[in-house]
């Protein structure tokens, strides 16, 4: 019938990629080998990674660089203060959805940074939808800090994230 079956598992250790199987989608997913730094690589490239662990997204998403114009709206702080940081969020559908990676300059507080942003950002800045502050995670590796508003694949992402170390 024209189709051709590979042992994808024997094929993907030939160049060693890893595998993984997603029970849920029943898919098979090939993961390259490629580690990232979160001290160097773009917030763009690390946004990327961070969403790996979603699998087909269910909402189209918008990377916005933060800058004090904007950094209230998304992280509820007065000032970026230096920092590096940039918000993914879904551009269509009533779903609560914000995810903002915030690489904060050398020497910064970050437990301090971290309950300030869990304080003030508000999880309900969507018309209709939202999800309660209980619900927000802001976490960190190093310097990077990851703050996810998200209703039901939270978990998913902030896997994503941890997966960067």
């Amino acid at each position: 019938n024209g189709t051709v079956y590979i042992p994808i598992r024997s094929v993907a250790n030939i160049f060693g990629v890893n595998i993984d199987w997603d029970n849920d989608n029943r898919n098979v997913i090939l993961k390259d080998n490629v580690t990232l730094s979160v001290e160097k690589d773009s917030l763009e490239t690390l946004m990327e990674a961070v969403y790996s662990r979603y699998g087909n997204k269910p909402m189209m998403t918008m990377n916005t660089a933060v800058n004090d114009e904007n950094v209230k709206y998304y992280l509820g702080l007065e000032s970026i203060n230096g920092a590096e940081a940039l918000a993914s969020e879904s551009m269509i559908g009533a779903i609560a959805h914000s995810v903002v990676l915030l690489r904060a300059p050398e020497g910064s507080d970050i437990e301090a940074l971290k309950k300030e942003i869990k304080e003030k950002v508000d999880p309900r800045k969507w018309i209709c939808v939202g999800v309660d502050r209980e619900e927000v995670i802001v976490d960190n590796i190093g310097n990077l800090i990851i703050m996810i508003i998200d209703q039901s694949n939270a978990s998913k992402l902030h896997e994503g994230f941890l997966n960067l170390k």
